[in-house]
């Protein structure tokens, strides 16, 4: 069955007391199928009640599809009879109000009590006629559903994947992928192949799993005021959200000048890949730093010199030790480089006292000899794909977060290790996941970006944990918004975009968007 409607969004006044405006907690918690039921009902004891909660996951919801399409289209909307069905109901009302068209798909005639009020609450509305783009919202199952879909929701999810890959649609999960299970991250048959799923609360453990991210996309979190963490909720990993960045971004003060936002230098770049040079450089100025040199030999000094963007200064020199002879508030090394300086980029990683951001080929050539990460003079922070860090460590069967947690157990680094769930961890902090970013990112130059923001982050008093958290985020939210708002497409999307739309990433970032 198919309604259509078109709602009004009631304007209002919001009075706080002040100490409604003392922080929440932030949701950052990764929490098991059983902790999420034990922080609900800790909720309605202490008189959360379900409609309050289940309102504000919807309008997230729709504040989510807004962020990733800000022109109307038509929404359709797959009730279950649980509460993820009224979520999604709550989310199309919000988008009807803001000129969707939406239709609303339900797998019965049984639904909810909630769910059912939510339902009432749209009869009878109208809508105008839109069609592009098509979002589809996934509210089927909740996380109490366990093993193979049963009929009729099982033909739902089966004409979910169908919309999403012939007819173009961007599906959004309430929760979790249904089909999906919330502990485990398996895929029951069928299941939903989502483009995002917002998690109502907190993630849920089998969203993070690596088997689970082609089913889960992009990962964002609601917060649902009322909701804590339980105290057995396992402390050693957590979600990147921005609310926890943004304090490691203050506002600058008004007589800043460029010394004080920080002293970058970019060892990058060689005959052939000159490109990664000049993408790392400009990243590190787009990331807010106030001074960059770009570090090149003879051979690629004339090229660079020209090619360069003009904030960026380029010296020539006989051998990259040369940058230690000079104070800097960061070092990036390694995008572009050739193995055949080897002996001078280690020496680079192991001598320098300021912050290093070590990529690509600074990579390549520690990796003869990782030994050396035990000795370095200061902070490393390591960017390796998995095919750098196979050749750091290789993985041998182990799941990407045990990959990373065993490297940094053994070495005194921060380590970003990439991926479509990029994973950053240091042997004293949880290990946080990336949240951002789309498949569009699989083209090459994107690690070069990343490296020159995170080290201007660095450069500008964030430590390497802070600084990859921030980096990784800002990158993803910056090809987000490339597609969203910049005309780009996942085919067109280019390292250089991220660059471009860094600032409304960081702006995005202090919002506090999803």
């Amino acid at each position: 069955m198919a309604a259509i409607y078109r709602a009004h969004q009631a304007e209002a006044i919001k009075i706080l007391f002040l100490p409604d405006l003392r922080p929440h907690a932030a949701d950052v918690s990764i929490l098991t199928r059983a902790q999420m039921v034990e922080a609900e009902q800790a909720a309605f004891a202490s008189g959360v009640e379900a409609s309050e909660l289940m309102e504000s996951a919807g309008r997230q919801m729709a504040e989510f599809v807004r962020q990733n399409f800000p022109d109307p289209g038509t929404c359709r909307a797959f009730a279950g009879k649980g509460h993820n069905g009224g979520d999604v109901l709550v989310a199309a009302r919000h988008l009807a109000a803001a000129g969707w068209r939406v239709e609303i798909m339900l797998s019965g005639p049984l639904l909810a009590p909630l769910t059912e009020a939510q339902l009432r609450r749209l009869d009878g509305i109208g809508s105008p006629q839109r069609s592009w783009p098509l979002v589809v919202l996934d509210g089927l199952l909740g996380i109490g559903a366990k093993g193979n879909p049963r009929e009729p929701v099982a033909t739902g999810i089966r004409e979910i994947n169908h919309l999403r890959e012939d007819s173009g649609a961007w599906v959004l999960a309430a929760d979790l992928p249904s089909g999906l299970d919330a502990d485990t991250g398996e895929p029951g048959e069928p299941c939903v192949r989502a483009d995002a799923t917002m998690a109502m609360g907190f993630a849920k453990i089998g969203l993070l799993v690596d088997a689970a991210v082609n089913f889960v996309g992009r990962l964002a979190i609601a917060p649902l005021d009322g909701l804590a963490a339980p105290d057995s909720a396992d402390k050693d990993a957590e979600v990147i959200r921005p609310s926890v960045l943004r304090s490691h971004l203050p506002p600058r003060v008004f007589d800043t000048h460029k010394g004080m936002a920080g002293r970058v230098a970019i060892v990058a770049g060689s005959a052939g890949f000159s490109g990664a040079a000049r993408l790392c450089s400009a990243a590190a100025v787009a990331g807010g730093a106030g001074l960059v040199t770009l570090f090149v030999k003879e051979d690629v000094y004339p090229i660079l010199a020209t090619a360069a963007i003009p904030e960026v200064m380029v010296r020539q020199v006989d051998s990259y030790q040369a940058v230690l002879q000079d104070r800097w508030d960061a070092i990036a090394i390694g995008p572009g480089l050739s193995t055949r300086f080897a002996e001078e980029i280690v020496t680079v990683v192991k001598s320098a006292a300021c912050p290093c951001v070590v990529d690509a080929d600074a990579l390549n050539g520690i990796s003869k000899s990782p030994g050396v990460l035990s000795d370095c003079t200061g902070p490393r922070l390591l960017t390796p794909h998995p095919g750098e860090m196979e050749r750091l460590s290789p993985c041998g069967g182990r799941t990407r977060m045990q990959w990373m947690t065993d490297f940094v157990r053994e070495f005194p680094v921060t380590l970003l290790l990439k991926g479509a769930r990029t994973i950053i961890g240091r042997a004293d902090r949880p290990a946080a996941y990336n949240t951002t970013g789309n498949p569009g990112m699989a083209s090459g130059g994107m690690g070069d970006v990343l490296t020159g923001i995170s080290a201007a982050l660095l450069a500008q008093g964030l430590d390497p944990y802070e600084a990859a958290m921030a980096g990784a985020w800002a990158c993803g939210r910056a090809a987000e918004i490339a597609i969203a708002s910049g005309g780009e497409s996942q085919e067109s999307l280019r390292a250089s975009h991220v660059i471009k739309h860094a600032g409304r990433a960081f702006q995005s970032l202090r919002r506090g968007d999803f």
